[in-house]
């Protein structure tokens, strides 16, 4: 059981072209935004979609593969796992952030 402790699966669709960044360090980090669907039908029988939105992170060789092949749109499926930190803006607020750490993902689709 203990592999299944903070653990998230998602296959959703790229929401936007990720962000690449090259640290000083040699590292390579990706950020990018990915929808999930779930659709379901209200008391009237009508269709609905549910869009929920997903932050993720992938280091290293999963940063450069994401780099390589990943634009806005692609469907796709990653493995990670849920982290929170906080940060504090330029005006001193302190802010809340929940991100998925990507260690492995799967191209889909096209």
């Amino acid at each position: 059981m203990s592999t299944l402790r903070n653990k998230v699966q998602l296959i959703g669709n790229l929401g936007n072209d990720p962000e690449i960044i090259n640290l000083e360090s040699g590292n390579v980090l990706a950020k990018f935004s990915l929808a999930t669907n779930e659709s379901y039908k209200n008391k009237s029988g009508e269709k609905v979609t549910d869009t929920q939105w997903h932050n993720v992170v992938a280091w290293g060789k999963t940063a450069k593969l994401i780099e390589n092949y990943l634009t806005k749109g692609k469907e796709v499926a990653i493995e990670g796992k849920l982290t929170s930190r906080s940060y504090d803006t330029k005006e001193g607020e302190k802010r809340y952030i929940t991100e998925v750490v990507c260690d492995e993902i799967v191209l889909l689709g096209k």
